[in-house]
């Protein structure tokens, strides 16, 4: 007979995390500060230490400097996307729009400005580490919005002219609050806070980032979007396809 553990008896796996960084203090530093939270730590001092972790132990969270020695942050991340859909909290002493984007766009799930306090890195690694445990949807048919677009929830796909395409985490989630209120315009900082948390609803360069990816996908034309609409100086509003 299998005796079942009660919840209160339960012991939670503390999540694990990579920190990248080629200097030792600043490695030591960020240690100190996440194993006070209960997070586990394992180093890396170069892209290629990194890239071998890793593989090796399959860590919940990436946290990792773009300024390194030979192969930088970008680089790293790049090779990394190949092998792992591991989060990825990029450390930058820019704070350049240009370096940001890059970083997104390369697969990272957010960026922290070096100098940064204890409390707003594990303010960070929480919130992106909720969006990747983002519940599963109910088993639901697939929704068709049309006869050049249909959503698949449940596989994160959408579906255009016949061809299945894969979303991203953060594209699904935008893509599923945009659609659960078509019809009507969803303000920026609504967006920001209900797709990245509520920490980010002044980050506006994200919203606009994922927007065009999105647009890319679904878009029979992207600088002329039928789809997710602009509503200018306000938010974002996904056509009321019900109407139809």
């Amino acid at each position: 007979m299998i005796e079942q553990v009660p919840d209160s008896l339960e012991q939670k796996v503390p999540r694990l995390i990579l920190v990248v960084d080629d200097e030792a203090r600043m490695r030591r530093f960020i240690r100190m500060n996440m194993e006070l939270e209960g997070y586990q730590i394992i180093e890396a001092e170069n892209g290629v230490q990194a890239l071998e972790q890793v593989r090796q132990h399959t860590p919940d969270l990436v946290i990792m400097d773009v300024m390194m020695p030979e192969m930088d942050g970008f680089e790293t991340l790049k090779l990394l996307r190949e092998i792992s859909t591991v989060p990825v909290v990029l450390l930058t002493v820019k704070s350049d729009e240009e370096d940001i984007i890059r970083g997104l766009t390369l697969g990272a799930d957010d960026y922290v400005t070096k100098p940064f306090s204890p409390r707003e890195l594990v303010t960070r690694v929480t919130a992106v580490l909720r969006r990747a445990e983002w519940p599963a949807p109910p088993p639901r048919t697939i929704l068709r919005i049309d006869d050049h677009l249909s959503i698949d929830f449940n596989r994160h796909q959408v579906i255009v002219e016949g061809e299945r395409i894969d979303l991203r985490p953060t594209e699904y989630r935008l893509l599923n609050t945009l659609i659960q209120n078509a019809g009507w315009v969803v303000p920026h900082d609504t967006l920001l806070a209900k797709v990245w948390g509520y920490e980010y609803r002044d980050e506006t360069h994200y919203l606009r980032l994922y927007i065009n990816y999105l647009r890319k996908k679904i878009e029979k034309d992207p600088a002329h979007p039928q789809y997710i609409l602009t509503e200018r100086g306000v938010g974002y509003r996904f056509v009321d396809f019900r109407k139809n």
